[in-house]
Parts: C-alpha cells; structure tokens; sequence
C-alpha cells in the first residue's frame, strides 16, 4: 500500500515539475506541508499507511501544552509521538520531561534531528558527533554522501545509498543497559550507530541522527524501503506529529532552549565566532567613531628642489648652442674639484706622482688612470672640443668614480 502510494506521487511529482516553472528550493526545510525536495510532505501524508487503521494528530500547539490537555496517564499505548526536524529547539526542558514521562506510560517516540539539544541528549544519556555541523551551503551540502545499514537480520548486509545531503552524524556514547543500536551509518570505512531504541519504563524512545532520509528527495528515489523499515519498529497506534510550530505557553520561560537569539548564535560554532568578530568590530566603530573629530589640516606641500631643473636648464642652453668647450671646463673642474674633496689630493701639478697617488686611492688602474689625466690635459689646452670628445670625457670620469 506504501508503495503503490509512492509510485502516484512519483508520477504527480513529475507532473509537477514538467509544468513548474519556479526554481527549485533546495533548502532543508522538513516541513510537512512542503513539496520541495527537502520538505516532509510525502511522509507526513502517507505515514497513516505505516500504521494501519490508526488515527493521526497534527499538533498545532506545543507537544508539552497538548500533553497538558489532552492526555490521560493512565492511557497505556495511547501514541507514536514523531518529530522529524533539523533541531527540536521548541521541546524545552520540561518538554523534554514530559516526553519521556509519556514514553514512561508505555508510548513511544520517534525523533530523527541534525542537532540533538543539551537537555534532551542529557535525558536520553547520549552524546553525539556531527563533523558536518558547520556546512550550510547548498554546493557543500550536496557532496555529503552517505551508505546506511538496518542491523535486523532481514536486511544487514543490505546498504542503503543516499547521494547528497547527508551529514556524518552518529551517537559516540548511549547507555548500553537501556538502548540497543537499530541502525548504523558508513564513515571512512566504519560502522557508526545512528538508529538507537531506548527503553524507558513501559515505552520505548527512538533516535535517528539523519531526518534527510525521510524527505521527500529521497522517498521519490527508492528509498521507501530504508523509510518503512525504519518505521516498522514502532508500534501500530495513534501518531501525533509534531511540526515544532509553537513554543509553549507554560513551560518554564527561563528554560526556553531558543528564547534569545543569542543563544543560537552560541549553538553553533560558525555562528559564534561571526557574532563575536561582528561585535568587536561594532565596539571598534563605536569607541573610534566617539572621538572628537576637529577639523581637517590643509596639506601644505614641502619646497620643490629646482637645483636639477635649472642644470638642466642651463646644460641645454650650452648644447643648443654646441659650446662644448665651454661643457669640457666644467666636467674637468667637477673633476678635480671632487678629486681635491674626496681623495684629498693637490691637482695644481697633474704630474706621474699625481697620477699615481690617485689610482692607489680610487682603486682604479694607472693605465686607467692615466689615459683619464691625460684626456683631461689635452681638451684643456683645446680651444674648441667636439660633441664625442665631451661624450667621451663624460663616460670616462663617470666609470672612474663607480669604483
């Protein structure tokens, strides 16, 4: 019947989407109402069929103000309580108590969440392990891979393939006196519960750390069968679905697991450091943005150095007019003038000790040295020089002061 019900969604589902034409909303929602891949729609509508002849409560308050109401203590097997969400954040911690109080009367629970509260793994006596705790975003979500085995002898061997979507989430710690591992998931090559049933006084609590596999995604791609053994373990009576819709109106307030905001900031590790750096950045803008601003100092620009464009001023007016002989002079006096600063040497005489003393203390060859002299003593006595012969005295003082 569970099938055959599935095959006409199937069909509708295709239908659907042939004649759509919205994009298609890929976020985790599990609401049941949603026919988005991601929703609950399939599951909430045909879980009746799981358990034949048996009624279904919608809850459209919270689960601990129903309780309050409308359930009697001495009901034995009065319910299924089903909760298939990301996180059961509005099952406070009396809500929490009065679910497993429930369970006590001899009901049972089913809970298949992303993230497990402090209260409620306290109360079960559970820890768990999510390594994809901090991946948010759709690209990342839809390499998470996953295989998931049932341990009943019908169907060990048997994996059950899910190809995107599904966190590496698994139980590390359950008390081994009270729960009994139903189903495992394959991380690095290792068998890791995530399907425990845990017994508490007359009922029984079920806990399944992957609510991706009862999406509708997955119901329209085979997985039914993983999805109806799965459900098999409970028992045939009423369900009562919670959608975590309300939070409750007399549980006590100071134990809201979610009253502040902040509080969920604090549940996830991302989370927490992007409000932290957003605060301290804010306290940054506040104590700078305090100061007292004065007014803007006009930038004052330093004395521009014209000594080089006047040389160059002046070298031009020389060159235009080609009196080389006039440049030579001056190369020859910047010479000697340097000579005289630097090597502390008389120039009066540019004799064979001169040029020797000069090459021993500028560290160049006498050859070199001499040929310089030599240059210099020639276009001194020159009336007029000529363009390469200023080149060439140019070039030779140049490398004579780069040793």
């Amino acid at each position: 019947m569970f099938k055959s019900k599935i095959q006409i969604l199937i069909f509708l589902f295709t239908l659907l989407h042939l004649t759509s034409c919205n994009k298609t909303n890929w976020s985790e929602n599990f609401r049941e109402k949603e026919k988005s891949p991601f929703g609950t729609y399939i599951i909430f509508n045909e879980a009746e069929n799981l358990f034949k002849n048996e009624g279904k409560i919608y809850l459209k308050n919270n689960f601990y103000d129903y309780l309050d109401k409308n359930y009697n203590t001495t009901t034995e097997g009065f319910g299924n309580y089903i909760c298939i969400k990301d996180n059961a954040y509005k099952l406070t911690k009396d809500g929490v108590e009065s679910l497993l109080s429930f369970v006590d009367d001899g009901n049972s629970a089913f809970i298949s969440l992303n993230y497990f509260s402090k209260n409620l793994k306290e109360a079960l006596e559970i820890t768990t392990n999510n390594l994809d705790k901090n991946v948010y975003d759709d690209s990342k979500l839809r390499e998470l891979k996953g295989e998931y085995y049932l341990e009943n002898r019908g169907f060990k061997n048997q994996p059950f393939t899910f190809d995107r979507n599904s966190r590496r989430h698994y139980f590390i710690t359950y008390n081994k006196k009270t729960a009994i591992v139903l189903g495992t998931t394959k991380i690095d090559g290792e068998k890791l519960p995530n399907f425990l049933k845990i017994y508490h006084g007359k009922g029984s609590m079920y806990v399944h750390t992957n609510p991706i596999a009862f999406t509708n995604y997955y119901l329209l791609k085979d997985k039914e069968n993983y999805v109806e053994n799965v459900f098999s373990y409970l028992p045939s009576s009423t369900l009562i679905w919670d959608p975590q819709i309300k939070k409750s109106k007399f549980s006590n307030q100071k134990d809201q697991d979610n009253k502040s905001v902040f509080k969920f900031f604090l549940e996830h590790e991302a989370l927490t450091w992007f409000l932290v750096v957003s605060l301290i950045g804010l306290l940054l803008f506040m104590l700078f943005n305090a100061r007292r601003k004065q007014r803007v100092i006009p930038e004052i620009n330093p004395l521009e150095n014209t000594t080089l464009d006047f040389t160059q001023t002046i070298s031009s007016l020389y060159l235009k007019e080609n009196d080389h002989k006039n440049l030579v002079d001056k190369k020859i006096a910047f010479f000697l003038e340097k000579v005289r600063s630097k090597y502390l040497l008389n120039t009066n005489n540019l004799n064979k000790d001169f040029i020797n003393k000069l090459a021993l203390k500028s560290g160049n060859k006498i050859h070199q040295t001499k040929y310089l002299i030599n240059t210099i003593i020639t276009l001194n006595r020159k009336e007029e020089c000529s363009a390469e012969e200023l080149l060439v005295l140019h070039k030779m003082i140049d490398n004579f002061f780069k040793k």
